[in-house]
């Protein structure tokens, strides 16, 4: 359905308020609660699932080194308002629909806190899967100041859960960012970008089946992937925000299932990045446009002081395909509106140095992996997306050791792009290179066809996702600390996530000594 773009304002999501508060333990509980939210003027409530009653969920502020606790409290309801494709995954639990476990996505996380998808549950804890271990899940946020988020990450459900509304930003403060002069309080603006499609109702609508569906194809079965033609910010329909003249910091997440970005702004005003998934950059790095793949953070400082009256449209350069956005659809995002006076003075700066501590030091490697990313087919003839042509259900096969650096050459033979997300760690992208894919699917051999080429400046951070395009390897670094247990790696495209294109990562307790 057609709604009209820019009549409502951004919304900022709520600070959450901790339940308990000690010298040592910052306690929270959250509810994961059915409830209707008006996204759009024009449309009646929207039926949505969400932390604490809201979409987006609420965000944490926490500081670097604070013990956090939370209680994840599943109060949903027995049914689940968007289709379930039974069979995928079979487990058994069927008449469990509404099972959930919470991922703090970027998270340095142990692992009984990190939301192993397994680990589900229903509510009030009713019904566990085989590796749920505990009601509160504990965040010790030994990182540097970053942006993380958090979503669910049940088994063969993520794309159902986080499409419904089970998202919200967590945000980590140090010292080192609070030394920055860069735009503060109010001018720190939170930007969670998902896109939905709407029925007529103002119910959110999501296929039930591929388009052209074969008459024995399940009903409900899962869709290869799925992009909805309505974008929204903080959980409002392409919003408006009032600016004032001056500098800006926006924190954007692509929280979508499918969809990548192209960002840019028509009025041509450039980005200066200063941080990635992982934190801090070095230094900023100016660009004219921004691509943003799902779970891709960006933190980003625009200056608006030479637009005093003017409206600035942030836009979408690419559709869903890769083709070219479409105007009525995808190629807008939001509007910002430099119409509130200047308060006072702008102050804030786009510092030169960001960070002065190295991002590491020299690390021995420990192991080298080669990694595919490749398809197969089900008993329905359909597409199964696979890391190393391997179900999720198979032997474990990625068991790094406790304090061991690896570089993983990720190889993607296929025509599509993907975003490839490592649970625990943040990791470095050293280079892309392109290969010959024909002669790869023939027999395996890896023939490379150019040079290899650094990421741009603005990917020279910690990541936890990289974008790993077709046609090329993809090598990342990590070190695998400061706690073992099961973890996953996966494609952050959530269709390809649910099936198959999922792993266990098993880090185990044979120390490396660095």
């Amino acid at each position: 359905m057609k709604l009209e773009k820019f009549v409502d304002q951004l919304p900022i999501p709520k600070v959450i308020k901790p339940h308990t508060k000690s010298k040592t333990n910052t306690y929270y509980e959250v509810t994961m609660q059915e409830f209707y939210q008006q996204l759009h003027r024009d449309l009646p409530p929207t039926r949505l699932y969400g932390y604490n009653g809201s979409y987006p969920g609420p965000t944490f502020e926490v500081k670097k080194n604070e013990k956090v606790a939370v209680k994840w409290m599943n109060k949903l309801p027995h049914h689940h308002f968007l289709p379930i494709d039974h069979t995928i995954h079979h487990d058994a639990h069927e008449e469990h629909q509404v099972k959930t476990v919470v991922h703090l996505h970027g998270g340095n996380t142990p692992a009984d806190s990190d939301g192993y998808p397994e680990a589900w549950y229903t509510r009030d804890f009713k019904e566990t899967g085989p590796f749920f271990e505990k009601e509160v899940y504990e965040y010790p946020n030994h990182q540097d100041a970053t942006a993380l988020w958090y979503h669910d990450h049940a088994m063969a459900l993520t794309r159902l859960n986080v499409y419904a509304g089970l998202v919200g930003l967590y945000f980590i403060r140090d010292r080192e960012e609070q030394s920055l002069n860069v735009p503060k309080g109010e001018y720190e603006i939170p930007l969670l970008i998902q896109d939905k499609s709407f029925q007529e109702d103002g119910s959110l609508f999501y296929p039930r089946q591929p388009d052209d569906p074969s008459p024995d194809l399940p009903n409900p079965s899962i869709v290869p992937g799925f992009c909805g033609d309505t974008i929204l910010v903080n959980g409002k329909v392409w919003p408006y925000a009032e600016i004032e003249p001056r500098k800006y910091r926006f924190r954007v997440l692509n929280a979508s299932n499918t969809r990548i970005y192209e960002l840019y702004f028509d009025s041509g005003h450039a980005f200066y990045q200063i941080g990635t998934d992982g934190g801090l950059l070095q230094r900023p790095a100016k660009v004219e446009s921004l691509t943003i793949a799902p779970a891709e953070r960006c933190d980003l400082i625009v200056d608006f002081s030479n637009a005093e009256g003017k409206t600035v449209t942030l836009k979408n350069r690419i559709g869903c395909g890769g083709e070219d956005a479409d105007p009525e659809t995808d190629a807008d995002i939001m509007q910002f509106r430099v119409s509130k006076p200047l308060k006072q003075k702008d102050t804030s700066k786009i510092p030169k140095i960001l960070r002065k501590r190295p991002f590491f030091q020299n690390r021995n490697i420990n192991t080298i992996r080669r990694l595919t990313l490749g398809a197969s087919q089900d008993q329905y003839g359909r597409p199964v997306l696979l890391l190393n042509n391997t179900r999720w259900h198979a032997p474990v096969t990625e068991t790094p050791a406790l304090g061991s650096t690896e570089i993983w050459s990720i190889v993607n033979a296929g025509r599509a792009i993907h975003p490839i997300h490592l649970h625990l760690v943040q990791f470095f992208i050293l280079d892309h290179r392109p290969f010959d894919t024909e002669r790869y699917q023939e027999n395996g051999e890896l023939i490379f066809t150019g040079p290899a080429a650094a990421p741009p400046p603005n990917e020279r951070g910690l990541k936890d996702t990289v974008k790993v395009p077709p046609g090329s390897v993809t090598r990342i670094i990590a070190t695998f600390s400061p706690y073992s247990g099961k973890y996953v790696w996966h494609c952050h495209i959530l269709e390809h996530e649910d099936y198959d294109m999922m792993r266990p990562l098993d880090v185990t307790d044979f120390r490396i000594q660095s």
